[in-house]
Parts: structure tokens; C-alpha cells; sequence
């Protein structure tokens, strides 16, 4: 089993109760594996990136207890089969709308930096919840190792999915149809937007930018493909004949949202959803090991869990709308 969520409960075990702090110095003994109070301080830290020096520098500072980083390193790894279970926990069979994405971090291996990619799923229950349905490290992104992920789903009880939002990653809404073959796969737009502006100078890019807003903006999906005509025929369009290729290309898996009562579309067209947990690894991601690096990006996802409890907007309607099912 992939062990890119192994420390993912780390935040959660601090959050479910309130640590009693020492008041008196003491000294850990040599062989002694508890100590009350310290272990949540531990792996909330360690979870929001620091390293076992760091800990130990602060717990110093702060709590004035003297704890070696051989019991700090024990301390992080000791959580680690809780979250492998939470990693192959059953999942309920039917989900409305599931959000795929990747971020790169850098790790340290051998002296040398290179890059890993921590894949994230996550998904829109029936009760609108929004919930990280794992967390799968690879040294890249591509549509076979996402084949790879959706196959981890569907075994740990994932049948159906209305609606999966991705990036505009080649072959991988093929790779969504060979699992769930009666899925919409929708594009998401900011992606396929920052994709567009990539190669445009600098100075250009608002005037690109602006008539592609009108584009997904649109009322209706003619309304849309009338849009990216009339910005192919432009100055600007003309000077970047890629960007209408680009946008061709992609077009079937960019106007599924259009289906959608104008309401929920900003909720379907974009994975922006999961930028809360891709913030958090972003700012863990300095160069690290790469045992480090899985570790810390397994307990990011809990800090946005917290903020998830309220029922997401608009799910229900966007579960029900024009595929013609219903969950």
C-alpha cells in the first residue's frame, strides 16, 4: 500500500484533546517511551513542519523539558499504522463529485534534490461534506498512475461517481472512463486557463486573460464556443493561435459544467477546492527526505478537514442535474 498518508492523523490526534503541559522541568530517561502530554505537542508540531531539532528546541524553550531526538523520531513514527488504516479505510459506494489533483514537492535524496508528486483525491459525499479521500505519493504525475488511484477507490468500496473534476492531464479522462464509464469528466478551467497563459508575455497576459473569462462565463455552451471563435479571430487570438488549439483540444471535457444551473458551475469547474490542503504542503515543502516529505504531506489534509464540516453549497443540485442520475 502507498504510504503517502502515513502521518495524516498526526493533527487530528492533537485536535481531539487538550495536552497537560508540564509545569516543572523534566528529563526523559534513557529507554522511557511516554510521557504525559508530550507526544500530541510532538506530532503537532512535526505535522506543521518542523523538524525533530526544531521540536526539540522549542519544548526546550517554551515547555523547558528535555526530550531527545531519537524519542521525538519515535514519537512521530508511532502513529504510523493508525494511518495506513485511515489510508484503506472503507469508503461509502457513491460519490457525487470527486476533485483529483497533484502538487510537486521537492525532497532530498542521496545529497540531490528531485521532485515528488503527492496525488489528492478528494470527494463530495451525498450529505454535501467534503471529505480527503487519500493521499498517494509518486515521483510523478501521470493518467496511469491516477488509473492506479481510482483502482485503490473502487477496492475500498467506491462504485459510482457523477462528476470527477481534474486537471487537463492527456489520457486521463480516458483513464476515468475504463473505471466508471457513466462518469462526466470536467476540465478544470482554472488549470486549462494558467495552461493558456504560460507562453504569453507578460504584458500581454490581461489581454488574453479577459476575453477567456467570457469564454466560461458564458451563458450557454454556443454562447461559449462563440466566444472562443470570436477570440480566435482577434488581434490577441491571432498573435496565439496555440491557445485556441489548446482550448479545442480539451473542449469536451471543458463544457460539461455548462449542463449546470449557472449557480453551481463555479463549484464544478475548478479543483480550487482542494488549494487549502496544497497551500498547507506548500509551505512544508522545503527540501526534505523523502520519508520526512511523505510524512508532512500526510497530516496536511486535517487543518482543511476542520474548516469542511458545513455541508458544501449547491452539491445536491450539481449530484442531480442533467446526467440523469441520481445518487
Amino acid at each position: 500500500m502507498d504510504i503517502g498518508c502515513e502521518v495524516f492523523l498526526m493533527l487530528r490526534w492533537t485536535c481531539q484533546g487538550t495536552a497537560t503541559v508540564p509545569t516543572s522541568r523534566k528529563i526523559v530517561r534513557e529507554g522511557q517511551w511516554r510521557l504525559d502530554g508530550i507526544d500530541k505537542i510532538v506530532i503537532g508540531l512535526y505535522a506543521h513542519g518542523m523538524t525533530v531539532r526544531d521540536i526539540q528546541g522549542h519544548l526546550r524553550d517554551i515547555y523547558d523539558i528535555d526530550v531527545s531526538p531519537d524519542l521525538i523520531s519515535k514519537i512521530t513514527d508511532a502513529v504510523l499504522e493508525a494511518v495506513r488504516e485511515w489510508q484503506a479505510r472503507p469508503l461509502d459506494p457513491v460519490w457525487p463529485e470527486i476533485f483529483l489533483d497533484a502538487i510537486v514537492c521537492k525532497v532530498r535524496d542521496r545529497g540531490s534534490e528531485k521532485n515528488i508528486a503527492a496525488h489528492l483525491a478528494v470527494g463530495v459525499g451525498l450529505d454535501g461534506k467534503k471529505e480527503v479521500l487519500g493521499i498517494w505519493v509518486e515521483h510523478t504525475e501521470g493518467a496511469k498512475f491516477w488509473l492506479r488511484v481510482m483502482n485503490d477507490l473502487i477496492a475500498r468500496g467506491v462504485e459510482d461517481v457523477l462528476i470527477v473534476v481534474c486537471d487537463g492531464l492527456t489520457r486521463l479522462p480516458a483513464a476515468v472512463g475504463a473505471v466508471w464509464e457513466d462518469t462526466v469528466v470536467q476540465t478544470c478551467i482554472v488549470h486549462l486557463t494558467r495552461a493558456s497563459l504560460r507562453w504569453v508575455n507578460y504584458k500581454d497576459r490581461e489581454r488574453v486573460a479577459a476575453p477567456l473569462r467570457l469564454i466560461y462565463g458564458a451563458p450557454t455552451e454556443q454562447a461559449a464556443r462563440d466566444a472562443l471563435d470570436a477570440w480566435t479571430e482577434s488581434e490577441i487570438g491571432r498573435q496565439y493561435p496555440a491557445i485556441k488549439r489548446q482550448w479545442d483540444a480539451a473542449w469536451e471535457q471543458v463544457i460539461p459544467f455548462f449542463a449546470f444551473p449557472p449557480d453551481v458551475r463555479k463549484f464544478i469547474y475548478t479543483t480550487n477546492m482542494i488549494e487549502s490542503i496544497n497551500y498547507q504542503l506548500r509551505k512544508i515543502s522545503t527540501p526534505a527526505d523523502t520519508s520526512r516529505t511523505t510524512k508532512l504531506s500526510s497530516s496536511c489534509p486535517t487543518s482543511a478537514a476542520r474548516r469542511w464540516d458545513a455541508p458544501t453549497e449547491h452539491a445536491d443540485g450539481a449530484a442531480r442535474t442533467t446526467t440523469g442520475r441520481s445518487p
